[in-house]
């Protein structure tokens, strides 16, 4: 009997939901992300305000929601980046060898020599802050990430060999019978690059690098929050847990899908 996978299960059901808050708040919100009321300044979490309120009395769960899409935004954009170019360059490089995948494989290990937020800052201080910029810098480091690797496993596979005996061209092989065959291994690194995105976006944001004001940020959120961590902290548990949450989800979905694997 086929066990279930849990990790799948319950992570799918966390991404899920926090992909339809996010949703829902790009075209809807209980309050307006940016509008302030001086009544209600650090009001802790009630009816009205389910998260209570921040230091200009603006609704926290609004802005969570709104920021929650931005966050997915980023995260999106940046693995869309990372997998197209890197399942192109990893598969062609992985199937042929030779010097120009020793070319890709030492610019690579430049990459990987050096945390990836590290230098995503380098590049966003000689920019200029902006989610636009998180999101090229991003995608850029997390080209490395896909198919090489599954590539080179599956080219000397059984199947792979019939296709070349039966006349199929290099190209075909790689994209009609080698990607199809890692599709669980190029979601699992997808998975994992969500992971890394969001914590990535949120940290530049809390360092003030990331999506600026007026643009609900988690992460800036969190930065504005930790003056107010003793009087108002539901200001920081309202970002805080959701930036918790979404990781924890996506992280239950990449073991979900490793263990398919196995």
């Amino acid at each position: 009997m086929k066990r279930k996978n849990y990790n799948l299960m319950i992570g799918g059901a966390i991404t899920l939901f926090f992909l339809a808050v996010a949703l829902i708040g790009q075209f809807w919100t209980p309050y307006g992300t940016t509008t302030m009321d001086s009544m209600a300044v650090n009001l802790a979490p009630c009816a009205a305000h389910p998260l209570g309120t921040d230091n200009f009395g603006r609704d926290i769960l609004s802005r969570v929601m709104a920021g929650s899409g931005s966050t997915f935004f980023v995260a999106v954009c940046t693995v869309l980046i990372g997998c197209v170019f890197g399942t192109i360059v990893g598969a062609l490089t992985g199937y042929f060898g030779g010097f120009f995948d020793n070319l890709i494989m030492r610019f690579n290990d430049i990459l990987l020599s050096f945390p990836s937020i590290l230098l995503a800052l380098i590049f966003i201080s000689l920019t200029k802050p902006g989610s636009y910029n998180i999101i090229l810098a991003l995608g850029i480091l997390f080209i490395p990430s896909f198919a090489r690797s599954e590539v080179i496993r599956c080219r000397e596979l059984d199947f792979v060999k019939s296709a070349r005996i039966l006349g199929a061209g290099h190209i075909r092989i790689i994209f009609a019978h080698i990607l199809p065959n890692a599709a669980v291994s190029l979601l699992t690194a997808a998975a994992i690059g969500f992971n890394n995105a969001v914590l990535a976006e949120a940290s530049m944001s809390y360092l003030g690098l990331g999506i600026q004001p007026p643009e609900p940020s988690l992460g800036r959120m969190l930065y504005e929050a930790q003056s107010y961590l003793f009087n108002a902290p539901w200001y920081a548990i309202g970002p805080g847990v959701t930036i918790i949450l979404i990781i924890l989800g996506f992280s239950m979905v990449s073991e979900g899908l490793r263990s398919m694997q196995q």
